[in-house]
């Protein structure tokens, strides 16, 4: 189909207040997900579900050379025309644009996301103005981006610039795992990073009646349910998985944990709520030195002891940060090349930590002072643990 009408009659991107109706709850996900060791190569089976005839495959140089003649031999087979879309590598208004009207006069009916945050984050903004549906294929596990109907968007020099929200999840996601055994360990841990905040946040979320979740609403039951069930397999398997990968290997634990850094994490913060962590984990954007250096959910992983000690619960902090040492996210302020002697420092992150606004999903007051006292009592935390069993998968990951 020509994509030109529709492209032009779509707002750039909805508020967050997508569902307005005051005291609704309300819970989105993809209409079908689908992860194995090999999935890659069904895509045009899956496809051809679909009303699809005319593919854009959306990916990074990197991707084109791992990816595309496979994908390519998948649609062929499923009689599925397939363009390639060379990804510049920023989630930047400047690149939805391009790509957009780039794409604009083609047949293109659906696009087919594969790569990183960034990447697959990009592409959901560019099929929304063309006005197609999203498929994704995540070559990492190190995020929750492939399941939400949510962008983050930088600046052109990679400075976190906001969201957008869409109307609609990607109409599937397909996770191949034996890609995901092959990417670098550090990824899935940071992915694990980002995961083990759902269910603390969507529990704080759901015990505050004035909270409301990224789609404007009260957290569901559901959504928080699978947000415990995430972090309890993150507990159990996480270290195990991380192992896996470092042998390369497609294991129980290794798809019990990309299953709980894809889907239940996506479902659980997209539906159950943000706070702390990710109030945070935005803070630590704004410094360039560590956006550069560090993955989304490593900073989450220090969000998160954050947040738990903002809503006071000391013992499972302690917990967590164990679990963090164990496989190797960050645990104290050094370990993402912050200074947590200077005052200024941790001011500036409180205050932009305030200016996410996901604080208030608190259901105590916070400010600035507060959230201070938190980040040294977990970067305290965090020393205390790494000086009594050391940081040996920590300086693995960070070699």
């Amino acid at each position: 189909m020509n994509t030109t009408n529709k492209a032009a009659s779509k707002p750039a991107y909805l508020p967050r207040t997508l569902f307005t109706d005051p005291g609704a709850r309300a819970f989105i996900a993809p209409q079908r997900y689908i992860q194995g060791p090999g999935v890659l190569d069904s895509l045009g089976r899956y496809l051809s579900l679909t009303p699809a005839t005319h593919a854009g495959l959306f990916m990074s140089a990197g991707g084109v050379e791992r990816f595309a003649k496979r994908l390519n031999a998948s649609l062929t087979s499923a009689e599925i025309k397939a363009d390639l879309l060379v990804f510049a590598g920023e989630c930047s208004l400047t690149e939805i644009d391009k790509q957009v009207a780039a794409i604009q006069a083609t047949t293109i009916d659906v696009l087919v996301a594969v790569g990183g945050g960034k990447c697959v984050d990009a592409a959901k903004a560019i099929a929304y103005r063309l006005g197609v549906p999203l498929v994704v294929v995540p070559s990492l596990a190190s995020n929750d981006a492939p399941t939400s109907a949510v962008s983050v968007l930088y600046s052109d020099d990679g400075v976190m610039a906001g969201a957008e929200f869409y109307p609609e999840n990607p109409v599937f996601v397909l996770v191949d795992t034996a890609i995901i055994a092959s990417a670098p360990e550090r990824y899935l841990v940071a992915g694990m990073g980002d995961a083990m905040a759902t269910w603390y946040e969507a529990a704080t979320c759901l015990s505050n009646p004035a909270a409301r979740n990224v789609l404007g609403t009260r957290p569901t039951l559901a959504a928080t349910a699978i947000g415990e069930t995430c972090a309890r397999t993150l507990f159990e398997q996480g270290v195990a998985a991380a192992a896996a990968v470092r042998d390369g290997a497609v294991t129980q634990a290794l798809e019990d944990i990309v299953e709980a850094n894809t889907l239940l994490s996506g479902i659980g913060f997209e539906s159950g709520g943000l706070a702390g962590a990710h109030a945070v984990a935005q803070a630590f954007t704004q410094f360039q030195h560590v956006e550069e250096n560090f993955l989304h959910g490593e900073m989450v992983a220090m969000g998160t002891l954050t947040h738990l000690l903002l809503d006071q619960r000391l013992d499972e902090a302690r917990r967590v940060a164990a679990f963090f040492v164990a496989v190797g996210l960050p645990v104290h302020l050094g370990q993402l090349a912050v200074d947590a002697a200077d005052a200024d420092v941790l001011e500036a992150l409180a205050k932009v930590a305030l200016g996410s606004g996901l604080l208030a999903n608190i259901p105590r007051p916070v400010d600035a002072v507060a959230v201070m006292a938190a980040l040294r009592s977990a970067h305290e935390i965090g020393h205390e643990l790494t000086a009594a069993s050391g940081s040996s998968a920590y300086d693995r990951l960070h070699s």
